[in-house]
């Protein structure tokens, strides 16, 4: 049966997770931010066996919330039947799930033909699809599977002598959200506050352990000038990178391929298995498309193109739900033509 996890079962809560963002320091974080999160585990003989983390998030104006359940494990009937329960005890309009789950393990969610109660999203928050780097291989084959753009650039960046380090202060920090305003602002695209990323940043760990997830900010320069940061999770015995930031200075450098590249020897060292890119584009991205040019960066490195079974919508509210819809889709136009 279900029943609420409490701090003693961190451990086990970790153990089921399979993403970040279903860690239960992810959902710590969240609950410094001000969120509601639900966390609760599925128990057999005091075993914990399955669980999930769910956030609720307030609609500006209204006694409502949407309950997110990203990269949780798979939508069995018993944790549906939960989480319709919390829907209504929380007045949820609905609870979107983004299983962590790829297309190829479980045929049965797929956006085609999904399994009552669930729809299909009104409107997915995680991309569907990523790209992901066998950490196992060894540098020299990393090298050899790149497109040959990459292995030259990374050439280019060495003689230029790009050093990166890693900077787990608040120096750091200061650095890497300088970087994201620039571009941000160079790029025209949407950004989390820097409270959120600031509180992101004092709550999560900067030091590895086996079944935590751990926060870690690399700093790329030249000439000692900072002019990439990202901030890289390592979680079990993935490296994943979520967010990052570069300057338009020296780009001659070729100091962002220098530091994919050793993100990558990052990871390695640390003996992950995975590198998860953190999203992509589908399979045949459109050149026109203004994500394009973050996608083409990350597939020059050799990754496997990697799809998931999509986000879904388990509605709550009906009526509700199909006012909401309406709304979301003038707030999202009005925001493309103030943009």
């Amino acid at each position: 049966m279900w029943r609420p996890i409490s701090d003693k079962d961190r451990e086990q809560f970790n153990q089921v997770a399979t993403h970040p963002l279903q860690s239960y320091e992810w959902g710590e974080f969240r609950k410094a931010t001000g969120i509601e999160v639900i966390r609760k585990g599925w128990f057999e003989n005091d075993q914990l066996v399955d669980a999930f983390q769910l956030t609720l998030h307030k609609i500006p104006h209204t006694s409502w919330n949407i309950g997110y359940l990203p990269k949780g494990n798979a939508p069995t009937p018993e944790l549906l039947k939960e989480l319709k329960q919390i829907g209504k005890e929380h007045k949820c309009i609905f609870i979107q799930l983004e299983p962590n789950i790829k297309t190829s393990e479980d045929s049965m969610l797929d956006a085609t033909d999904v399994p009552k109660p669930l729809i299909p999203a009104a409107h997915p928050l995680f991309t569907q699809y990523t790209l992901e780097l066998d950490l196992t291989k060894s540098e020299e084959e990393l090298l050899k599977e790149m497109h040959q753009k990459a292995r030259y650039n990374i050439k280019v960046a060495q003689k230029h002598e790009v050093k990166v380090e890693e900077k787990n202060t608040n120096e750091g920090f200061d650095i890497f959200w300088k970087l994201t305003e620039e571009t941000t602002s160079r790029q025209q695209f949407y950004a989390h506050t820097k409270y959120y990323h600031q509180t992101q940043w004092q709550t999560l760990p900067h030091e590895i352990h086996a079944n935590k997830l751990s926060s870690h900010l690399l700093i790329a320069r030249y000439q000692n000038q900072p002019l990439t940061a990202w901030i890289v999770f390592v979680f079990k015995d993935m490296l994943y990178y979520p967010y990052g930031a570069s300057s338009h200075q020296y780009r001659e450098t070729m100091h962002s391929t220098q530091m994919m590249w050793e993100a990558i020897r990052f990871g390695k060292k640390l003996g992950l298995k995975k590198f998860d890119m953190w999203g992509a584009m589908g399979p045949e991205p459109d050149p026109k498309d203004p994500w394009f040019g973050f996608h083409n960066f990350k597939q020059k490195f050799g990754p496997e193109h990697v799809e998931f079974v999509g986000s879904f919508d388990l509605v709550i509210n009906p009526l509700f739900y199909q006012a909401y819809k309406a709304a979301d889709k003038l707030r999202w136009f009005l925001l493309k033509l103030k943009s």
